[in-house]
């Protein structure tokens, strides 16, 4: 959280996007007026227009927000004291299910749910929201290179780095539908599992003659 001293720092323009990214958090794009963002933010509507012509422009800002702050607000935090890649994965999905479990599975991963929320998005919001998400993948991609040497050659890197996104995604949504974790835990269970059978090495012909 920002001391009263550094938000004083902030331009209007920086308090809206802030305002807004919380607010479009906690309530939803949808269901937040541009009147809530301008009370919460303290600031007036010419400043909100002058700066973002739209609530669409406001939105943009918001994941672009999102896009730069993946290092800083998501990974680094996840992964500190963490060397192993897989096991910075898996630090990642934990950080996640941190987050669902203080707040008794209301917690959606924000992007995911602008996502699902936005049907139909304009170009620049759908192109934004997949940038997004591509961060996310890219960032477990690096992770699965670093590991490469334990895993079987033919390991489709990207689609496993994909695969992981989807276990997250899938496993919050249910959570926060049922509030119980046991979806979400379920599903890092799983995938546990799965990177345990890549890792393992086959079984050479002798030792199966031998077994």
């Amino acid at each position: 959280m920002k001391t009263q001293r550094e938000n004083s720092r902030l331009t209007t323009a920086d308090r809206l996007v802030l305002t807004a990214m919380r607010l479009f958090g906690e309530k939803g794009y949808g269901s937040t007026s541009v009147a809530d963002i301008l009370r919460e933010a303290g600031a007036n509507s010419g400043s909100l227009y002058h700066a973002f012509p739209t609530k669409q422009d406001l939105l943009v800002a918001v994941l672009g927000l999102y896009r730069d702050g993946i290092e800083p607000m998501l990974l680094e935090p996840a992964w500190t004291g963490v060397d192993d890649p897989i096991e910075q994965i898996f630090a990642l999905l934990a950080s996640y299910r941190s987050r669902l479990e203080a707040t008794g599975c209301t917690y959606g991963c924000p992007i995911g749910s602008l996502a699902l929320e936005l049907h139909e998005p304009d170009p620049p919001v759908r192109e934004a929201l997949a940038v997004n998400f591509d961060g996310w993948v890219s960032a477990v991609e690096g992770r699965l290179l670093a590991a490469r040497d334990r895993l079987p050659a033919q390991t489709d890197i990207r689609a496993l780095a994909q695969f992981v996104l989807t276990v997250m995604e899938g496993g919050v949504m249910q959570s926060r539908t049922h509030r119980s974790l046991q979806a979400f835990d379920a599903g890092v269970t799983v995938l546990r599992d799965y990177f345990q059978r890549l890792q393992t090495p086959p079984p050479t012909p002798d030792s199966t003659e031998r077994s």
